[in-house]
C-alpha cells in the first residue's frame, strides 16, 4: 500500500482525500468549513490561520475514515483558491487578513494598473493576459496604499496554496500555474514580469518579495516538525508544488491534453481547457493561465454560481433537497422571471460593481419555484457566455466534464446540457481539486525516485487510473429544449446589455 494525500483549500472549506496508489482508490475523505469576512464594499477576506485549523481537522477526519497509519503517507499535494494575497514578514508571520479571489474592493486599483499597462491590448502584450479585479496584483497595490507600515515589513508574497506549502515545509516558493493568476507573471515565458512589478513598486521591495518559481512535477521539500506532529505524519513526507484549484481540478478531471473541457459549478463558475502552447485570446475574458502540468490552461471564470443559488436557498430557508424539488417544479424560462445573478459583482463579463437584480416579475410568475429556476438558469447563462467565447477562439467542446457542488443536481446537469447544446458528465470522484493534488504528489514522487522517466507518460498513466466518468450522471441535450434555451439565452443577453450597455456581445 502506497498512500498519498490531496488537500484542497477552497473558499468555503478545506477538503482532504487519502489515496492508495496501488489500488487506484480513495480510502478516506475529510472536510472542514471556513468562515468568511464580507462587506458590502466588496471586501471578501479570510484569516490564514483558519485554513491551518481546517486542514488539521479535515486531515485527521480523512485519515480516520481511511483507517490507515498517517505515518505511511508518502507525499502531499495542495490545491488552493487562486488569486488570494498572503503577505509575510521576515519571520513568516501573516501581516494582514487574506484578500480572496472574490474580493472586489480593489477594483479601482486594478483599473489604474490596467491603464498603466496600456489598457487591455497593453496588458495582453506585456503579460499574455488582461489583469482583472480579483487578481493578486490589485490587492498588493491596495495593501501598499492602505497599510504603509505593514508594507514596510513585507518580505514575501504568497498565494493561498503557497502559504499552506510554507506552513508544511517552511519553503517560500510558487509554481507557474497559480502564479499566472497574480497578474505579475508573463504567462508566455513563465517568469515574473519586472515591468509590471515596477509599476506597482519601483523600490525593489515587491520584486524581492516574489518567491522563486518551481515546475509542476517538483517536490519542494519535506515536512517541518510542527506540521508533521499536528498532522500525525512522518517528517520524511514529501510535499509537491501543488497549484491553484482550477489547475488541480484540471488534473483531477483528466484535463491534461487538448480536446477536453471542464466546467465547474462551484462557488464561482469556471470553464477551462488544456493547451500545449500559450493562449493569448481575442477576448480579455479568457485568461491564458499556465497549467500545473507544464502546459497552459485557458480559463474563464464567472463569479456567481453556487454562491448565487445558495443566496436564494437561504432566503427561502430550504435545504439542498428542498431547493432541487422547487427547481423541478418550474418550467424552462421560469415563467418569464429573469435574473442577473451578480451577487458578488462579475468577472465575465467584467462588471466588478454589478449587483444582482430580478426582472419581469408579476403576480403569477413570482413563485418560490420560479425564483429557484431563474437563479440556476442565469448562473448557467453566464457560463454559456464563456463557452461561446471559447468557441470563437477555436476551443471546441465535444463533451463537458462537470465538477463542483451544482453538478450533483440531476436537473441542473440537464439544464447545462440543454443550454450549452453539449453532452455533460460528472466524474466518479467529485473532489477533483483534492484528487488532482494527490495525483500530482504521486507524479512528483515517481519522477523524484525515477528521474529518467517521461514526465508526460507518468502523468497520463496516473490520470487513466484515477479519473473516470460517472456514466450514471450523463446528460444529453434535448433538441426541443435546446432550441427553447437558445431563445431564452438571447433574452438574457438583451437584459444584460440593457442593464450594462458597456458589455460587448
Amino acid at each position: 500500500m502506497s498512500l498519498y494525500a490531496g488537500i484542497d483549500c477552497g473558499t468555503q472549506g478545506t477538503k482532504v482525500v487519502i489515496v492508495d496508489s496501488e489500488q487506484g482508490a480513495i480510502l478516506g475523505e475529510g472536510s472542514a468549513a471556513h468562515r468568511l469576512i464580507s462587506d458590502s464594499n466588496g471586501r471578501r477576506e479570510q484569516q490564514a490561520v483558519w485554513w491551518i485549523e481546517a486542514l488539521i481537522e479535515a486531515f485527521h477526519q480523512a485519515v480516520s475514515r481511511a483507517g490507515v497509519d498517517a505515518r505511511r503517507i508518502e507525499a502531499l499535494g495542495v490545491s488552493g483558491q487562486q488569486h488570494g494575497f498572503v503577505p509575510l514578514d521576515e519571520q513568516g508571520e501573516v501581516l494582514h487578513s487574506v484578500k480572496l479571489w472574490c474580493d472586489t474592493e480593489t477594483a479601482e486599483e486594478n483599473a489604474a494598473l490596467l491603464a498603466q499597462l496600456g489598457g487591455v491590448s497593453g496588458s495582453l502584450a506585456q503579460l499574455g493576459l488582461t489583469v482583472a479585479t480579483g487578481y493578486t496584483a490589485s490587492k498588493i497595490i491596495w495593501f501598499k496604499q492602505q497599510h504603509p507600515e505593514l508594507w514596510s515589513r513585507l518580505r514575501t508574497v504568497l498565494l493561498p496554496h503557497d502559504y499552506l506549502n510554507f506552513w508544511l515545509t517552511g519553503e517560500r516558493v510558487a509554481e507557474y500555474g497559480d502564479a499566472s493568476g497574480t497578474g505579475l507573471l508573463n504567462v508566455r515565458t513563465r517568469e515574473w514580469d519586472r515591468h509590471t512589478v515596477a509599476l506597482i513598486d519601483d523600490s525593489g521591495r515587491l520584486w524581492e518579495a516574489l518567491p522563486p518559481l518551481k515546475s509542476a512535477e517538483s517536490c519542494i521539500g519535506t515536512l517541518r516538525s510542527e506540521a508533521a506532529e499536528k498532522l500525525g505524519l512522518s517528517r520524511a513526507t514529501r510535499v509537491a508544488t501543488g497549484g491553484g484549484d482550477n489547475m488541480m481540478a484540471a488534473i483531477g478531471s483528466g484535463n491534461i491534453a487538448a480536446g477536453t473541457v471542464t466546467m465547474s459549478l462551484g462557488t464561482s463558475g469556471t470553464l477551462f481547457a488544456w493547451s500545449d502552447t500559450p493562449v493569448v485570446a481575442d477576448s480579455e475574458a479568457i485568461a491564458g493561465f499556465c497549467s500545473s502540468t507544464n502546459g497552459w490552461l485557458p480559463l474563464i471564470c464567472t463569479m456567481n454560481v453556487t454562491s448565487a443559488t445558495s443566496s436564494v436557498q437561504a432566503l427561502l430557508e430550504e435545504d439542498i433537497e428542498g431547493f432541487n424539488r422547487l427547481l423541478e417544479q418550474a418550467a424552462p424560462g421560469a415563467g418569464g422571471l429573469e435574473m442577473l445573478p451578480f451577487f458578488n459583482g462579475e468577472r465575465v463579463p467584467p462588471l466588478p460593481h454589478a449587483r444582482a437584480s430580478l426582472h419581469n416579475l408579476d403576480s403569477d410568475n413570482f413563485t418560490r419555484a420560479n425564483l429557484c429556476r431563474a437563479v440556476v438558469e442565469s448562473a448557467t447563462y453566464g457560463l454559456r457566455y464563456g463557452l461561446d467565447l471559447f468557441r470563437r477562439q477555436g476551443i471546441a467542446a465535444q463533451e463537458i466534464r462537470l465538477t463542483g457542488g451544482g453538478s450533483r443536481s440531476p436537473r441542473w446537469r440537464q439544464i447545462v446540457a440543454d443550454v450549452m447544446g453539449c453532452p455533460v458528465v460528472c466524474l466518479k470522484v467529485q473532489e477533483t481539486a483534492a484528487l488532482g493534488g494527490a495525483i500530482q504528489a504521486m507524479w512528483a514522487t515517481a519522477l523524484a525516485d525515477g528521474p529518467h522517466q517521461q514526465a508526460d507518460s507518468v502523468l497520463n498513466d496516473l490520470c487513466r487510473r484515477f479519473v473516470s466518468p460517472d456514466e450514471s450522471t450523463r446528460a444529453e441535450p434535448d433538441a426541443e429544449r435546446q432550441l427553447q434555451y437558445d431563445a431564452l439565452y438571447q433574452r438574457y443577453l438583451q437584459r444584460l446589455q440593457q442593464a450594462y450597455p458597456e458589455v460587448s456581445l
